[in-house]
């Protein structure tokens, strides 16, 4: 039996509709004269709801509305109104049957045969037009994702596109979502190690500030803190774009916030006095833009996004442990100076993340070159440090040869972390 919810207000002149409705064969299982009827149509789970109005208002249209959006069904709406445009609006309102002056209890259940039939047919229409459009989307995810295997994989269209479907029978997966998971892993591969340019940006500052204070300063250093300058806006400006604001928009602002200090106090002449403002200022931006990557790297594919986070984080530390070699020698307050252990600490971590990386299965004869190639370079770094601990006053020389050999260290890392994020971006698995 048909079960319907009956929307009509209390009138001696106006039908008996309930009444009509069960004399028809139709269970009423609800009724209601106001125009907060849609959660009592949702609770009352009826098939059908049948509505008898002489002059139908907004509310009325509103709610309609309102339940199409959210629990759809067959209405049907008796009334006395002829105007054209509340004929207009009960078509947009999801009105399947709005029959003017033809109330008779005679025709109730074929009329609420046709609301059905017609509910049925939009139905189905709704059906075809979302599988349309979620092909259309699908469509866009494969290329989008055949382009990052083509530029990952230096590889054709016709390549990329077997590769993302061979990984599709293999695991049992439409296309469509294996491609969302390459783009997802490029998204978020790129995010991080953006944000991970930001942590090795903020030492390199402070390690340029203090090549720019000493007595003979290296030549380029003014244009090397330009660029440095000029990439920590670019990044933080892409990873705007990029990222989600109501999920990362609190974290690149509080990246952006001791930036914007950091940036007015580096535009100031150098100064030995200055550095200890700046490496703190430098301190923030590092700390902030570590806790941004470690959300990145959980929020994606953690396990595979941590080898780009280890990677990314040994271009820091080359910067920051040719700072920690710098400042002892050009600070004059020793409570300004680092902390002692920081050096010794930055090493550690240096080398731990070397054997994480030569540990990991993730490796290709290039990756392997470039880590062997890297590790030589840490020993001629450690080579060029002073026995004694951090450099000291008149140690032009070395303390060059230290920050030309962090940048050689930062570079090579550089490159292994766009290595490692392709390579995230050609995981089909």
């Amino acid at each position: 039996m048909i079960s319907a919810f009956v929307v009509a207000p209390r009138a001696a002149d106006h039908p008996d509709l309930p009444g009509d409705l069960l004399s028809a064969g139709v269970n009423v299982v609800g009724e209601s004269a106001s125009r907060c009827f849609v959660q009592e149509v949702i609770r009352s789970a009826a098939d059908v709801v049948v509505c008898y109005e002489k002059h139908p208002d907004d509310a009325l249209f509103t709610n309609l509305t309102t339940l199409a959006a959210s629990a759809p069904r067959p209405v049907l709406v008796f009334t006395c109104d002829p105007d054209a445009g509340k004929i207009e609006q009960s078509l947009l309102a999801g009105i399947h049957v709005y029959a003017i002056d033809g109330y008779a209890p005679n025709r109730l259940r074929a009329l609420i045969h046709v609301a059905q039939a017609r509910f049925r047919h939009e139905q189905r229409l709704r059906a075809e037009l979302a599988e349309i459009n979620n092909r259309f989307d699908e469509r866009k995810l494969i290329d989008r994702a055949k382009g990052i295997l083509m530029r990952a994989r230096q590889i054709p269209e016709e390549e990329a596109y077997r590769a993302l479907r061979s990984a599709a029978m293999q695991s049992k997966q439409r296309l469509g979502q294996v491609s969302q998971h390459v783009i997802h892993a490029a998204l978020y591969g790129d995010a991080v190690n953006r944000a991970g340019q930001l942590r090795m940006l903020s030492q390199r500052l402070v390690k340029l500030h203090a090549l720019r204070a000493m007595e003979f300063a290296p030549t380029g250093v003014a244009a090397q803190l330009e660029d440095a300058a000029a990439r920590i806006d670019e990044n933080i400006g892409i990873l705007r774009r990029g990222l989600s604001p109501p999920t990362f928009g609190d974290l690149i602002d509080s990246v952006a916030t001791p930036w914007a200090r950091l940036k007015l106090a580096a535009g100031e002449p150098a100064s030995r006095a200055r550095l200890p403002e700046i490496d703190a200022l430098a301190g923030a931006l590092l700390d902030n833009a570590e806790r941004l990557t470690a959300n990145l790297e959980t929020a994606g594919l953690a396990t595979k996004l941590r080898v780009i986070n280890v990677s990314g984080r040994q271009r820091m530390l080359a910067q920051k442990m040719a700072k920690l070699a710098l400042l002892p020698g050009l600070i004059e307050d020793p409570a300004a100076r680092p902390a002692p252990g920081s050096m010794e600490a930055a090493m550690t971590a240096f080398s731990e993340g070397i054997d994480y990386l030569k540990s990991i299965p993730l490796s290709t004869p290039e990756i392997r070159r470039d880590l062997a190639q890297a590790s030589e370079l840490w020993l001629g770094f450690q080579a060029a440090l002073p026995d004694s601990g951090p450099f000291r006053e008149q140690a032009g020389q070395g303390q060059a040869m230290v920050a030309a050999l962090s940048d050689e260290l930062a570079e090579r890392f550089d490159r292994l972390t766009g290595q490692y994020e392709r390579g995230m971006q050609m995981l089909l698995e």
